[in-house]
Order: C-alpha cells, then structure tokens, then sequence
C-alpha cells in the first residue's frame, strides 16, 4: 500500500499558528495533527509515504524523520493550483494501491479490509445533518455517480471527508491530466472530485465508504474540538504536581512545569512549558509558552509564547507575548 499525503496547505484559517509553521504541524492532544494522522496509518502494509509539500515544507520531513521509520519521499507543489495539481506531482514515484489522505483531520475508519478491497477506488464519508458545507457524494446502486461541491439544493448528506483509495495510482493520474487539459477548475485550483468524476465517467467503480470518527483541525474552534474528543478517547497517563490540581482529561509533557494551578479538564501542555499562578481549562498549550497569573479558557498559546495578566480569551500565535499590567501597579 502506498500513500500520498499533500501538506502544502498554508493554512490561512488557524492563523497566527501557521505563520512559523505547516498546518500539519499545529499540536492538538500532545502531538502535531500529522502524528495522529501517521499513527493512524502504521496499521497498514506501507511500501512508501509521498508528501506533497510547499509552505515551511523542511519542518515537514524533519519532523517525519526524525519520528517514522517508513520509506518517505518528500516533492513540492511549485504552485498552489488545488488537489489534483498536488498529487499530479507524486506522479513516477508509486504505482498501484493509494491511499490519499488530507492531514487536516482526525479519522478512523477499517482501512485494513483494502488489501483485498474489489473496487476501483473509494471515497471515505460522514453523514451530516447539513450537507451545503462541504462536498458531496451521491450514490445509486450501490455506487457513486456524482461528486457534488456544497450543494444547496439537497442531493446527498453524505460528506466527503478528505481519504481516499485508488485501486491503481497511474490511472488516477492519468484522469488528472485529463482534467488539467480541459482544464476543469474552480477558481485557480484543480478539485480532486473533478479527477474522480473523469474515472467515474469512464466506468470505473467507486464506491462510499463510511468512517466511523472525523473530526476536523481547519480553525482554531474545530481544533479545541478535536483536542477535546482525543483527549476523552486516549489512555489518561500525566505527571502529578504537589501544588496543584489538574482536572483530566489531560496530557501534559514531563518536561513542563505545572505550580500553584489549576489545570483541567481538556488541557494540552507541550515540552518546557510553564504553567503557574493560574487556572486553564479547554486549551492547548504548546512547548515553551509561560502562563502566569491568569485565567485561560478555550485559548491556544503558541510556541515560546507568554500570557501574563488577568482573566482573557486568546488566540496567540507562535513566539508572542501578552502582559497586562495589574491595577496596583498603575
């Protein structure tokens, strides 16, 4: 099984967080999203992971070597043209079983029975109670027939989430050069449901399938969210504190420094950070930010960031610094 990853996103939503770096690499529930989404894929026969990188794209494969042991291929988009364009660009470097997978979401779905899967290709769903917001399939007999963008007409409640399988590589790609001839776009960039429209026009079978977690990490509401949900679902193993009362669920590095606090419940603290004086809950916390006499609640806190002051929401961004004076010191 091969895999392709596109992670050249910029990621323009979770800003200021992806001002210094990708997307995949903003940490929810201890570790980057893309080490949830690697995780996740360890249980499959992996031949070779192509990622498909752009922006702060060195951070990319550092961190996937450093970290994975796999055979990993790392290629540039030379533009930001959409998703078909990204992958066109893993063309040559694998061939036959894919599994296509945008790292802005944390799913589970049963990738193993596609060893033996007897379809062409397979797009991975949800249902969803309002469909206008994304992307759709549209099913008859069993098979999808139409891929449909934000519908608001009611077709399908069945959203597309962002994996996919294609039974051979090359002829994926060969319905992408199609598409970029014809040149089949919205806006500036070429939509993988076109790609898969051309193999469905074409008679080959694709099928949807359904995942049974998708919880997305596009905006900084949807990332809190996630770190919520994971923070339920995994083993609660976190050091303890004398001076404090931390609330699980919780993960917290033991590297970072916890003193006279309060923390809890859904709380992520990275490496090195500094957490005292202070009372945080629903936030994630990331490696060597300072937290100091403050009250913090569905906030994230940046790298090397510091918060100091009285009770306030934030959204701070990696390396920054928040302080507010108090009232006694004018």
């Amino acid at each position: 099984m091969h895999v392709v990853i596109p992670v050249a996103g910029l990621g323009t939503r979770l800003r200021p967080h992806t001002w210094s770096k990708p997307k995949p690499l903003v940490t929810v529930a201890g570790k980057p999203i893309l080490g949830h989404v690697l995780d996740r894929l360890l249980s499959l026969p992996l031949e070779r992971v192509v990622f498909v990188t752009g922006y702060l794209g060195e951070q990319i494969e550092d961190y996937v070597r450093s970290h994975y042991e796999f055979d990993a291929v790392f290629v540039e988009q030379p533009e930001p043209l959409g998703q078909s364009h990204a992958l066109l660009q893993a063309k040559g470097l694998i061939t036959g079983p894919t599994l296509v997978v945008f790292p802005d979401l944390i799913f589970d779905a049963d990738l193993e029975s596609l060893v033996s899967c007897p379809w062409d290709g397979v797009v991975y769903v949800k249902e969803v109670d309002d469909p206008r917001r994304f992307g759709v399939v549209v099913v008859e007999d069993g098979h999808i027939v139409r891929l449909v963008e934000k519908p608001q007409t009611p077709v399908s409640n069945l959203a597309v989430v962002g994996v996919y399988y294609f039974r051979d590589f090359a002829d994926l790609i060969a319905a992408i050069e199609q598409q970029i001839a014809e040149d089949r776009r919205r806006g500036n960039e070429y939509y993988l449901a076109e790609a898969i429209q051309i193999l469905i026009d074409r008679g080959r079978t694709i099928v949807a399938q359904p995942v049974s977690v998708w919880e997305d990490c596009g905006t900084v509401e949807a990332l809190l969210q996630t770190n919520r949900f994971l923070l339920e679902h995994q083993p609660q193993e976190h050091p303890t504190f004398p001076t404090s009362v931390v609330i699980p669920p919780v993960v917290i590095d033991p590297s970072a420094t916890i003193e006279r606090a309060v923390v809890g419940p859904y709380v992520s603290i990275g490496a090195g950070a500094v957490v005292s004086h202070a009372i945080v809950a629903d936030s994630i916390i990331d490696e060597g930010a300072t937290i100091n006499g403050v009250m913090l609640h569905r906030s994230i806190v940046g790298r090397g960031a510091r918060v100091t002051g009285d009770f306030l929401r934030v959204n701070v961004g990696d390396s920054s610094e928040i302080a507010f004076a108090r009232q006694d010191e004018g």
